[in-house]
C-alpha cells in the first residue's frame, strides 16, 4: 500500500455537483493498493497513519497525532499511486490492484481507522472526485507499507 498524507485544516471531495465527503482539521489521505498488497498491510497502513504524529505540540513540535487533536481524516482512493512512469509518456497501472480488491482494501483501511475512534469521511472508489484542502504547513508524508519510502 502506498499513501500520500496531508495534515490539513480542512478538505472536502466532489463527485459532480454533490459534497460527498469533508473533513476540518485532519488529514486527507490519498491511498493506493498494488496488487501485492495483504491484509497485514493494510493493518500496518491504518496503524501507522492513525498514530502518525504530524500535529504540533505546544512547543511546535511534530508530537501530536490526529487522536489527539480530535481531528478527521479523508480518505481518497487512488490507484494512481502506482503510476509507473519509468519508460515512455504514458503511465502503465499494472502494480495498481484490480478494482475488487482494491475496494476491499480501501474499505479495510477506513474501518481499521475508524475503529481507533477517529471519524473517517471518504470519496466514491471509483468515480471521477475532484478533492479540494487546505493543506497545513504544508505537511505532506509519503508512506509505503513494502519501505520504499
Amino acid at each position: 500500500m502506498r499513501a500520500v498524507v496531508q495534515r490539513v485544516d480542512w478538505a472536502n471531495v466532489r463527485v459532480g455537483e454533490e459534497t460527498v465527503g469533508e473533513v476540518g482539521l485532519g488529514m486527507c489521505v490519498l491511498l493506493g493498493v498494488s496488487g501485492e498488497d495483504t491484509d497485514a498491510d493494510v493493518t500496518w497502513m491504518a496503524e501507522k497513519i492513525a498514530t502518525l504524529r504530524i500535529f504540533e505540540d505546544a512547543e511546535g513540535k511534530l508530537n501530536r497525532s490526529l487522536g489527539d487533536v480530535g481531528g478527521s481524516m479523508l480518505v481518497i482512493s487512488q490507484f494512481t499511486l502506482y503510476g509507473d512512469c519509468r519508460k515512455g509518456r504514458r503511465p502503465s497501472f499494472t502494480e495498481a490492484a484490480p478494482p475488487e480488491k482494491g475496494k476491499s482494501c480501501y474499505e479495510l483501511f477506513c474501518r481499521l481507522v475508524e475503529e481507533k475512534g477517529i471519524p473517517v469521511s471518504t470519496g466514491i472508489f471509483r468515480a471521477d472526485m475532484r478533492v479540494s484542502l487546505c493543506n497545513n504547513g504544508p505537511v505532506t508524508m509519503i508512506i509505503d507499507s513494502k519501505g520504499v519510502f
